[in-house]
């Protein structure tokens, strides 16, 4: 039955929806918070220091002592136990239970001191000093700020998602940082999305880290591929379709997404896939261009350690995160690692020395790339990993020959560099043993806040009615290290 060109099931959706609206509107009326509340313009709170950030992530816990965070009495004591040395024992100390929550089963202290495992030397004028796995990244050390006192709370590998979203992995899930980015700011270009992930991971759990939960699927990551010709599997025509027959093909899709919107106004998925299928015939035509390596020069390849098979797929990786924030990207999840592969419960020596090499030489390049184009000014990086690693020696059945570290979520070490960063700085610190974050700690959602802030946002503006959001959610800047 029709009622002129509107169909029945339409106009009782219409109807129904009008007499909701009614409802809604005496509710809203009665809550002041949520009548007052009015969603993001994409503008700013406030004229912000960074454009865009490309957020590096080092996954399966990252060494604090052996990279970023040299604790020489870890060598002196070596072989003893925490309560053999004259600092105070970081078992007893309060914060030990303040900011670890089990998850799996009880929290393994490991009190027999593990020595350092590599060694240690001052560089640039700062005098920062920096594990001798990092010789490239040494170089720019003058143009990072380190933050040596993060804590998280989660003790397992849930800890991944917690630097991402803030939250334990037993309480409510949250948006990501970067789809609060998405869900805040505008776009800088119509036909990129604003928050990309690069990456390829074994393991699909990955995915939570650019997952926009209750935001709403339309401001998740995008995940996009490094192969120019097809960035965007999905959207990849099929052999023998032009780009106008394709368009036509996503017209077609928009409108019958469009009669699903008008039948389910209120479903996000619905909203997503139409936004989606509209930007998707747009990347096809800018995405491949901006992709494409091979437009830049054999030096800037170089710089990158694209030459090196070592170092080839994390410069590629991060080469094309300058690409993309410098074509108008707002957030760039940059995975430089597989899932978990700087877990080291065993040989951490042979473990940490691998790893640090293939990133060494690209992170340094992306340093180095960012300033000498003046996109330093705009471009906002962190480098970050999900807690760090006892400085006790793992001495679990599972591992024969222990050489190794165990996950520690109470200090760590992030670095961040570029837009609205002071340069060449330490903030922070770890107690004598590495063991507890003492001297200005932060809390992961601290970092959230500092990147927020240089953006132009206020954390505590970005809110969802209906969505209870902790004191801890909104975090706060790290001023410190704001220039």
């Amino acid at each position: 039955m029709h009622c002129g060109r509107i169909d029945r099931r339409t106009f009782l959706a219409d109807v129904g929806l009008g007499f909701t609206g009614l409802a809604l509107g005496t509710l809203l009326h009665a809550d002041e918070g949520a009548a007052r509340w009015t969603p993001p313009d994409s503008k700013p709170h406030f004229p912000p220091k960074a454009k865009s950030v490309i957020w590096i992530f080092l996954s399966g816990g990252v060494s604090q002592m052996e990279t970023w965070d040299p604790k020489p009495a870890l060598t002196k004591y070596g072989g003893k136990t925490f309560s053999e040395t004259p600092y105070p024992d970081p078992l007893k100390s309060p914060l030990f239970r303040l900011r670890s929550r089990d998850v799996v089963g009880g929290e393994r202290p490991y009190p027999k001191i593990f020595p350092l495992q590599v060694g240690f030397k001052k560089h640039g004028k700062s005098g920062i000093e920096l594990s001798d796995w990092w010789p490239h990244l040494a170089t720019c050390v003058d143009e990072l700020a380190f933050v040596r006192s993060m804590y998280t709370t989660d003790n397992d590998h849930g800890a991944e998602f917690q630097m991402h979203t803030g939250r334990h992995v037993l309480e409510e899930n949250q948006p990501v940082i970067g789809s609060w980015i998405h869900y805040g700011l505008g776009t800088l270009n119509e036909n990129l999305p604003k928050f990309v992930f690069l990456g390829q991971y074994k393991d699909t759990r990955v995915r939570k880290n650019f997952d926009a939960d209750y935001l709403g699927p339309e401001h998740s990551g995008i995940e996009l591929s490094l192969d120019p010709s097809s960035p965007l599997p999905f959207a990849k025509p099929a052999k023998g379709i032009t780009n106008e027959e394709q368009k036509k093909l996503f017209e077609f899709t928009a409108e019958l997404n469009q009669l699903s919107a008008v039948r389910y106004p209120d479903d996000p998925h619905v909203r997503a896939r139409i936004r989606s299928y509209e930007l998707a015939f747009r990347m096809q035509m800018e995405a491949p261009k901006v992709l494409d390596l091979s437009k830049e020069t054999q030096e800037t390849q170089k710089l990158y350690g694209i030459d090196n098979p070592k170092t080839a797929i994390y410069g590629r990786r991060l080469l094309a995160s300058r690409r993309l924030v410098q074509h108008g990207v707002r957030f760039v999840l940059c995975y430089l690692s597989d899932y978990g592969e700087w877990d080291s419960h065993t040989e951490l020596k042979t473990n940490h020395a691998r790893s640090c090499e293939r990133v060494d030489k690209p992170l340094a390049g992306l340093i180095q790339d960012l300033k000498r184009t003046g996109l330093d000014k705009d471009v906002l990086v962190v480098c970050a990993t999900e807690f760090g690693r006892t400085p006790g020696l793992e001495t679990r059945e599972a591992y024969k020959m222990p050489t190794g570290r165990d996950h520690h979520p109470h200090g760590f070490t992030v670095w961040l560099a570029g837009a609205g960063i002071k340069k060449g700085i330490v903030h922070g610190a770890t107690d004598e043993l590495g063991f507890h974050a003492v001297e200005s700690p932060h809390y992961v959602t601290d970092l959230h806040a500092t990147v927020l802030n240089r953006l132009g946002l206020d954390s505590r503006k970005l809110t969802v009615p209906g969505r209870k959001r902790l004191d801890l959610d909104y975090g706060k800047p790290i001023h410190e290290i704001l220039a």
